[in-house]
């Protein structure tokens, strides 16, 4: 029986938890908005973007959308701000500052 964070409570014994590394239904990441934990953030500079789409392999959060075979600018829903695009870019496309919020 797989149990959701919400529903364990500190009464919860350790059978009732789900084992960790566990999958119980497809695609759950897209219902967890990771990039809340980010402190840095990388900011997409369009006007330098040669449109290479070599970042777009790197990212490990599958952060950066394409569409019509070019980048747009990054899905902060999921961006975890680690800045292997930042260090991938060629073309100084992408910076990567402290995240104000």
């Amino acid at each position: 029986m797989f149990r959701r964070a919400q529903d364990i409570n500190e009464k919860s014994t350790w059978q009732e938890l789900t084992p960790g590394a566990e999958i119980y239904e497809p695609a759950t990441s897209l219902q967890v908005k990771t990039g809340d934990w980010r402190v840095m953030v990388p900011v997409f500079k369009e006007a330098q973007c040669k449109q290479c789409l070599l970042c777009v392999p790197f990212c490990p959060d599958n952060s950066i959308p394409v569409k019509d075979g070019r980048r747009l600018d990054f899905d902060f829903d999921h961006c975890k701000g680690c800045g292997i695009c930042y260090k991938v870019c060629k073309f100084e496309a992408i910076d990567f500052v402290k995240e104000e919020k």
